[in-house]
C-alpha cells in the first residue's frame, strides 16, 4: 500500500464512507455525529447527530441517509436538515441487537446486518472470541414486515451488492469469509461463499464503479483465536469473563482488498501501521483509496496502485449453501 495522507477529524471512529451526491464523503463518529468532510480540502461539517453510534450507511437517490445505528437500529437522517427518524428496530419479533451496515437495492429494497443477538458494539470482541454464529442479514421492503434472510452468521458486518444486483456480499467477520447471497436467477435465496480463508477480519465492504468489492480487514488473523474457536464453546465462554486487558485483540495493521466479480483478487494493499490502523472501510473514489477507522480520529487516502500481477491467491467460494447458514427461498 502506497504511503497515507490524513483528514483529520474532531472525532474518533469514522467506521464507514459513503459518497455524497457532490463527491464529498460523509461518516459517522463515535460520539453520534454524521460528519461531511470535503475531499478537495479537508474540511468537516457536521450534518446530523444521532443519539447512540452511527456505524454502516447508505445514500438514497433523494440525497438522504440510512444510517444505522448500532443501539437504536435503522434511522433515515437528512443531511440537508439535519431531521431524523428511526425507521427500522426489529425483525422477525427480534429486536436489531447491533445493526451494523445498510445497503439498497435500484427498486428500494433494503438489506441490514445485524453482527450479533448477544453482544452489543462496546463487547463486540465478545461475540468474535464466543463465536456465537448469531448475525443476522435481514430484508426490509418499505410498508411491509421485515424478514431474515440470512442467518447463523460469526458476527454479520459489511454488505455490498453486486452492480448487476444479482448478488449480495456479506462480510462474516468471525469466520475470516464473504458470503453470497444470491438475489436473481435459478440460485435466487440460496447462499455460497465469496471469498474465504481470508488472512484478516473482513469488516464494512463498498463496490466501485467498475464493479469492484472492496473489503477492509481489520486486523490479521490471531493463531490464538483460531485454536480457540476449535474447542469448546465452554472454553471460549471462560476467557470473555478475563479482564479486557487480557484479551486478544486486532494487532495493528491497514490491510485492504479488492476483488472482482467472481471473487477472485485484483489488489491485495497492507502496511504495517504507522499512523493508522483498525481500518473498517474502503471505498475508491476517483482514482483514490479513502480508509475509515473504528478508533481513529481521521480519514486515511491513498492513491489507487494498479492492480496486482497473476499469482496465488485466495479461491473464491464454489456454488451451493454452507452448512450453518439458513437462508429463504430454498437451500
Amino acid at each position: 500500500m502506497p504511503p497515507l495522507r490524513l483528514l483529520p477529524l474532531d472525532g474518533a471512529g469514522p467506521e464507514h464512507l459513503v459518497l455524497d451526491g457532490s463527491g464529498n464523503l460523509l461518516t459517522g463518529v463515535a460520539d453520534g455525529r454524521v460528519l461531511r468532510v470535503e475531499t478537495a480540502t479537508g474540511r468537516v461539517a457536521e450534518v446530523a447527530r444521532t443519539r447512540g453510534r452511527p456505524l454502516g450507511m447508505h445514500r438514497l437517490p433523494d440525497g438522504r441517509l440510512l444510517v444505522c445505528d448500532a443501539y437504536d437500529g435503522l434511522l433515515r437522517v437528512d443531511p440537508a436538515t439535519g431531521a431524523m427518524e428511526t425507521v427500522l428496530t426489529a425483525a422477525a419479533g427480534e429486536p436489531l441487537n447491533l445493526c451494523s451496515n445498510v445497503t439498497v437495492t435500484r427498486d428500494g429494497t433494503v438489506f441490514v446486518s445485524d453482527s450479533s443477538r448477544r453482544f452489543p458494539l462496546h463487547h463486540w470482541k465478545g461475540d468474535i472470541l464466543e463465536h456465537s454464529g448469531t448475525g443476522r442479514v435481514i430484508r426490509w421492503v418499505p410498508g411491509s414486515a421485515a424478514e431474515v434472510v440470512v442467518d447463523g452468521l460469526q458476527f454479520a458486518n459489511g454488505l455490498c451488492l453486486a452492480p448487476d444486483e444479482s448478488f449480495l456480499v456479506i462480510s462474516e467477520s468471525g469466520a475470516y469469509r464473504l458470503r453470497r447471497l444470491w438475489l436473481t436467477g435459478g440460485r435466487a435465496g440460496t447462499t455460497d461463499v465469496f471469498a474465504d480463508n481470508l488472512p484478516g477480519f473482513p469488516d464494512n465492504l463498498t463496490t466501485s464503479r467498475d464493479g469492484l468489492v472492496w473489503a477492509a480487514l481489520a486486523g490479521p488473523r490471531d493463531a490464538l483465536l483460531d485454536t480457540l474457536h476449535r474447542h469448546h464453546p465452554v472454553l471460549r465462554r471462560a476467557l470473555w469473563a478475563l479482564p479486557g486487558a487480557l484479551l486478544p485483540g486486532p494487532r495493528r495493521t491497514t490491510h485492504v482488498q479488492g476483488r472482482d466479480a467472481q471473487g477472485r483478487l485484483v489488489h491485495d494493499l497492507r502496511r504495517r501501521a504507522h499512523n493508522y490502523h483498525l481500518a473498517t472501510s474502503a471505498l475508491e473514489h476517483a482514482g483514490t483509496l479513502y480508509l475509515g477507522s473504528l478508533v481513529k480520529r481521521a480519514i486515511a487516502t491513498t492513491p489507487l496502485p494498479p492492480p496486482r500481477g497473476d499469482g496465488p491467491a485466495e479461491q473464491p467460494g464454489v456454488n451451493g449453501v454452507s452448512r450453518g447458514t439458513r437462508s429463504f427461498g430454498g437451500g
